[in-house]
């Protein structure tokens, strides 16, 4: 029987984590009349974490299917999409293992997507839960680490300008992801999956969201606090802008596009670095944003080897490809049939 909504929980080695986006899960309200699961998926995890849902499944709450499933290849963009292919809500919601989903998200959800038949994907707030004091000047950068929020009223994301939602609390209509979503996503392991799903998406006419009343907490270990990962975080961001840019420019544009942007993000890494000079190896913020503008003046690069590995994988231009049902349901049996 189609349901309303599925949850899908991609997880990697996350036996201890998982557990408290579950028991938030277990104890969401205002679902009467609304029929809903929750499906994990495994990505090729080396710990107990089929254990560890073989046991929530013998006490979970009798109204909600918690289905597990077994995704090889190791990367969130694969997760997600298998999330999908085993989904049988007519909205799909993403929750990372380190998401934990406010008491009315799910219902929050449904009526949002209820509301708006012409939504593609939306997203709400994310708020920022940490065990230590966040270092100074984080606030400028919190977004790096998917901490937002865009007010209290609902809007529509502008997708030509990159500002979207992020992967984390995501909810995608499934009509929209079989219209628009091809079979295997560009933004594989660089960064960027999340984007590319509303571009693909926008391309296709489908509106994007913000619904402020889906609330989820990220909890962040003091690690992803130390500068490092977070000027490598910074790095990555801008390192996948131009595959995302590709995505909405029409190709006789984009030779264009990406001369500019190396150009304006090169003279923009000169700048800032004559601006700040010492700051950017002793100020967090102002050193992310700097590691952010490199990865953005190396991005055409990565955006022409990621297109050309495309080319020789496939051995025919790298166009976007996508699905049509039957073939969506041909390769939904295949991947059924592998797992």
């Amino acid at each position: 029987m189609p349901l309303d909504f599925t949850v899908v929980i991609p997880v990697y080695n996350g036996a201890e984590r998982v557990s408290a986006v579950l028991d938030r899960l277990n104890i969401q309200t205002g679902l009467e009349a609304i029929h809903w699961e929750v499906v994990v998926v495994d990505n090729n995890s080396s710990d107990d974490l089929a254990e560890v849902i073989q046991n929530y499944q013998s006490q979970w709450r009798e109204d909600v299917p918690l289905r597990y499933c077994f995704e090889p290849r190791q990367g969130l963009a694969y997760a997600r999409e298998r999330g999908v292919v085993e989904a049988k809500g007519a909205w799909v919601g993403f929750l990372d293992d380190d998401n934990w989903p406010e008491a009315n998200w799910v219902a929050a959800a449904v009526q949002f997507g209820s509301a708006h038949p012409q939504a593609g994907a939306f997203g709400g707030e994310v708020k920022g839960a940490f065990t230590t004091d966040v270092p100074a000047g984080f606030d400028r950068i919190k977004t790096y680490l998917v901490i937002r929020r865009y007010g209290s009223e609902p809007m529509r994301f502008q997708p030509k300008q990159l500002r979207l939602p992020a992967g984390a609390g995501l909810v995608v209509q499934q009509a929209a992801w079989r219209d628009s979503v091809p079979a295997q996503l560009h933004c594989i392991g660089g960064g960027g999956d999340d984007y590319e799903i509303s571009l693909r998406m926008h391309q296709r006419g489908w509106e994007i969201w913000y619904c402020p009343e889906m609330v989820i907490s990220h909890s962040i270990p003091p690690q992803r606090l130390e500068p490092p990962y977070l000027k490598a975080l910074a790095y990555r961001y801008g390192l996948c802008t131009c595959e995302l840019l590709m995505l909405v420019t029409p190709n006789w544009q984009r030779p264009l596009v990406l001369s500019r942007s190396f150009f304006g993000n090169l003279k923009r890494v000169i700048i800032h670095g004559l601006q700040h000079r010492n700051q950017v190896f002793n100020n967090l913020a102002i050193a992310c944003y700097f590691s952010f503008f490199l990865g953005n003046v190396v991005s055409p690069f990565y955006y022409l080897k990621q297109a050309t590995a495309r080319l020789l994988q496939s051995g025919r231009s790298p166009s976007i490809r996508v699905l049509s049902s039957s073939q969506k349901t041909s390769a939904t049996s295949e991947s059924n049939s592998a797992s």
